[in-house]
């Protein structure tokens, strides 16, 4: 419990209405309001939370952080913006764990998941309690500010010492991070994504940049082979490092790893793809900012597990290669299908794929480009469609489909994988890409169970 004035310190107000209060809980949804809770009146896109205050009152909420002044009885602090403001209240509020850990953020269009996952590995290695925060953990890549400050607290609370946190472009420009202190900040590749909401490429890089702000990250660690993370490192404005992958000699790139010598150390990545080299370098660079050795680093990568649904290789027993992948757009469909290529050799390619319903629409065509210049064989299908028509999805990227493959639609995506794995034969390749470590499909406002893997597995017995 903590009283209302001595929450305000990092937030700009511009007035408080009634008299002080104390505190219990700092919350944006209403749901989670008990007696006592500051209830954070956020407006959102469809629906405005200065709506919800009186349900909030009714519950026991003693005070409101509003945009505007309410007509109820109870303590509001009006501020210009409630987004903005509510990540550092919060945070205020939990005595602002992210100051008591090394917190590492990681944005980028593709490989956020990935170097999470391999800086868990490294920081467990060098014993480490470690929290992750991120796309395999939470509904949201990047939880609303009020809950990541909860999340924040209770790992400090836990015992945790290091967080390792994807941080989206939407986190970034809705300030959920806001009031969250990253010790390093990563900045893996920029490509066409979430064009929906950030209408061009110029806002959805601004918006990634943000990271990289003085007082958001002490320093940060940027893809020097990315031309927008050039665009950083020419503009810092923090302690910024670079890496790059001829930051490694010897490189072999093997279907389930890759190997190269780094700093005089063998280094292996247990995942396939040269990508995911990048991560690694990535994971290792940030943590060589933490003052992590080498050893440990270089060890702790080499022990990291499969990362769910990235190039993950499901193995039954068949002829032929299976993998599932996240890949959802232009750019990571073709570094999967290049990296996917390796393995093939000779043999047949294959990627199923699809695109997300009520998402950026721009980049269909170009998915559909790229996988016909670069598969043998496309199989196009549904991937969460939403409240679109999968047929009108699936034309959209078959419209982009020129090059020479053999391109089949089947919209119904557990058939369009079993097409796709009963024409493979010994020494192909088939790729299944989109939902990588999903379990659930959406069609209309129904969400169904559906895991890729599964389905693969399923199918191939």
């Amino acid at each position: 419990m903590s009283n209302l004035d001595d929450l305000l310190g990092d937030v700009e107000v511009r007035a408080i209405l009634g008299a002080p209060v104390e505190v219990t809980s700092v919350t944006h949804d209403s749901r989670k309001v008990r007696v006592g809770s500051l209830f954070c009146c956020v407006p959102g896109a469809v629906t405005d939370g200065h709506v919800f205050a009186a349900d909030a009152v009714a519950l026991g909420a003693s005070s409101l952080l509003v945009e505007r002044r309410l007509d109820l009885d109870v303590t509001q602090v009006v501020v210009d913006d409630v987004r903005r403001a509510m990540g550092p209240l919060a945070a205020s509020f939990h005595g602002h764990p992210s100051d008591a850990m090394d917190v590492v953020g990681v944005t980028g269009t593709n490989g956020k998941t990935t170097t999470v996952w391999l800086l868990r590995s490294i920081f467990e290695q060098a014993g480490r309690m470690t929290g992750m925060i991120g796309t395999l953990t939470g509904a949201r890549t990047t939880p609303e500010s009020t809950d990541l400050q909860t999340e924040l607290a209770v790992l400090r609370d836990g015992g945790a010492t290091a967080v390792a946190m994807e941080v989206s472009s939407h986190a970034l420009a809705q300030s959920r991070v806001a009031g969250t202190h990253f010790k390093v900040g990563v900045f893996t590749n920029l490509s066409r994504d979430h064009l929906e909401y950030h209408d061009t490429m110029e806002d959805y890089f601004a918006a990634k940049a943000l990271l990289f702000e003085p007082g958001q990250s002490d320093v940060g660690v940027v893809n020097a082979d990315d031309p927008r993370g050039q665009l950083l490192l020419d503009a810092a404005r923090i302690p910024t490092r670079a890496f790059s992958l001829s930051d490694v000699d010897d490189l072999r790139v093997l279907e389930d790893r890759s190997e190269a010598t780094w700093r005089g150390h063998r280094l292996v990545v247990p995942l396939g793809a040269v990508f995911n080299v990048s991560n690694a370098l990535a994971a290792a660079t940030a943590a060589l900012e933490l003052g992590i050795p080498e050893e440990d680093i270089v060890a702790g990568i080499a022990a990291a597990p499969q990362a769910p649904g990235r190039f993950e290789l499901v193995d039954a027993g068949q002829p032929f290669a299976v993998v599932v992948d996240f890949a959802h757009t232009p750019d990571g469909i073709e570094n999967l299908l290049r990296a996917a290529r390796q393995v093939a050799g000779d043999g047949q390619l294959t990627i199923v794929f699809g695109a997300g319903g009520d998402k950026d629409r721009g980049k269909r065509p170009m998915m559909g480009d790229v996988a016909s210049r670069l598969a043998d064989v496309v199989v196009l299908t549904s991937d969460n469609p939403r409240s679109e028509d999968p047929m009108s999805i699936i034309e959209e990227i078959r419209a982009g489909a020129t090059g020479s493959a053999y391109v089949i639609t089947e919209p119904d995506r557990r058939a369009a994988i079993e097409l796709a794995l009963k024409r493979a034969t010994a020494g192909d390749v088939v790729v299944v890409a989109g939902k990588g470590h999903e379990t659930t499909q959406t069609v209309g406002d129904t969400v169904l169970p559906f895991d890729d893997r599964v389905v693969v597995r399923e199918v191939l017995a």
